[in-house]
This record gives C-alpha cells, sequence and structure tokens, in this order.
C-alpha cells in the first residue's frame, strides 16, 4: 500500500500536468483533458457512494473501517461522501490531542469553523495560553491532526489570549442628592 505522502505527491502530480496542458496545449485539448478527468472523477463518485451505501445495508461496520483507512477516507472526502460532518471530523482530532496538551497543562477549544472558508478558529487554554511555545504546540499536534481529520481545512486561526483584567480601585466620592433630575448639568 502507498504511503500517504505518495499519495499526496500524486495529487501534487496531477496538479502539475493540468498546469503544464494550460501552458503548452491549445485550449481544445486543455478542454478534452479536463473533461476526461471530470468525467473518472464522476465514474469512481457515484461507485464510490454505491459502496458506501451497500456498507450501510449490509455491513455497517465495514463503513468504519473504510472511514478509519487514510487513503479510503481521503477519497471519500474528496467526493463529499465522508459520512462524517466536517465538524466532527475537527472535533475527533482535537479530542485526539486533548491528552497530549493535558501533559503540559493545555486544553484546545473549539471557537467555530467556516466551512466556506476552509478555517478553523480555536483557543489554547491552561498552560499552552499564552505559552511562548504555543505555537508550536499548535502546529506539531493540533494542526497535523486537524489537517488529518479534515484536508478541506486550509486555516487554523488561534484566538489570542486577552490579557487578564486589571482591576483598578476607584474612589467615589459622595454624591449630591436630588429630589429631582437636573435638566441642565453644568460643565464648568
Amino acid at each position: 500500500m502507498s504511503e500517504p505522502q505518495n499519495l499526496r505527491a500524486v495529487g501534487d502530480r496531477i496538479e502539475q500536468a493540468l498546469d503544464e496542458l494550460h501552458a503548452t496545449a491549445d485550449p481544445r485539448t486543455v478542454n478534452l483533458a479536463e473533461e476526461l478527468l471530470r468525467l473518472v472523477t464522476e465514474l469512481y463518485g457515484a461507485g464510490f457512494s454505491r459502496i458506501i451505501e451497500l456498507a450501510r445495508e449490509h455491513a455497517p461496520g465495514l463503513l468504519d473501517e473504510l472511514v478509519d483507512d487514510d487513503l479510503v477516507a481521503s477519497l471519500l472526502l474528496v467526493q463529499g461522501l465522508h459520512p462524517a460532518s466536517i465538524d466532527a471530523r475537527v472535533e475527533a482530532a482535537l479530542v485526539s490531542v486533548r491528552p497530549f496538551l493535558a501533559q503540559h497543562g493545555g486544553d484546545v477549544e473549539l471557537l467555530g469553523i467556516d466551512e466556506e472558508r476552509g478555517a478553523v478558529k480555536l483557543r489554547l487554554l491552561g498552560s499552552c495560553d499564552g505559552c511562548p511555545s504555543s505555537s508550536s504546540t499548535l502546529r506539531g499536534a493540533v494542526e497535523v491532526a486537524i489537517v488529518e481529520a479534515a484536508p478541506e481545512i486550509v486555516r487554523i486561526v488561534v484566538e489570542e489570549p486577552t490579557p487578564a483584567a486589571v482591576s483598578v480601585p476607584v474612589a467615589l466620592g459622595s454624591k449630591p442628592m436630588f429630589d429631582e433630575c437636573p435638566v441642565e448639568v453644568s460643565t464648568g
């Protein structure tokens, strides 16, 4: 079985080949190549859709195994057939890294997902919040987990910690007493 890195290289090579066609081929050839690619993708998508239907109907456990396989899961994502929502996949990714973060006294909170932009907004909590190494923690654990679970995520935004509110004591003098609310207030 191919390693995930090799499969990424195949995807990159497809993109590169299309770019080369756009740069060197006449428009009719480019259109024909794009149509062939689209038709093959639709054919495989229909096949994967049928496999998912059959697995749900006859072998629900098989569906879990298919989704757990990195290659199959990535193909299901490309076809828009992955049974888990993006929210569920991102949350599962965060659950998977929480034990690592907890070892360092931290945690991560999912603040939101913008599916249209492929963006996730997070907040680091605990010792990770404001920690100088929090960006490396994000890159090393959280980002990898999210991208593997939801490759359609292309941007991860970390909400910056807000400084703790500083309490400043305010001395209140005596307030003037009025029977009625004054109409005009002197500013002088």
